[in-house]
């Protein structure tokens, strides 16, 4: 599988959401909506196996993993028609920097 790197610098390629939708892997959408349920607070209601199919941040098709969809960073790079927030002229600007804490 070719590496497809979000415009924050995530690697869509290891992600469980793309994974699962690329490979169509029922198991894996179990334990991952179970797993980010439990780890990002997802608890009311809980992730739903169906919730965990994502096409990578870059696509402009569906389906986009609920936090991809919303994601400011995603909106910014696609508005701005850049590939990767690197490319950008406010590179490391603070809604980039809110995002990668919240993603280490």
């Amino acid at each position: 599988m070719t590496e497809k790197i979000a415009f924050c610098g995530l690697n869509c390629s290891s992600c469980n959401a793309f994974i699962a939708f690329k490979t169509n892997d029922e198991k894996l959408r179990e334990i991952t909506a179970k797993k980010w349920s439990e780890d990002f607070g997802h608890n009311n209601p809980p992730l739903r196996p169906d919730d965990i199919n994502c096409t990578g941040c870059l696509s402009r098709k569906e389906p986009l993993f609920m936090h991809c969809n919303v994601c400011e960073v995603r909106r910014c790079g696609l508005k701005k028609k850049i590939k990767n927030c690197r490319d950008c002229e406010n590179y490391k600007c603070d809604m980039l920097r809110k995002l990668q804490k919240i993603i280490k």
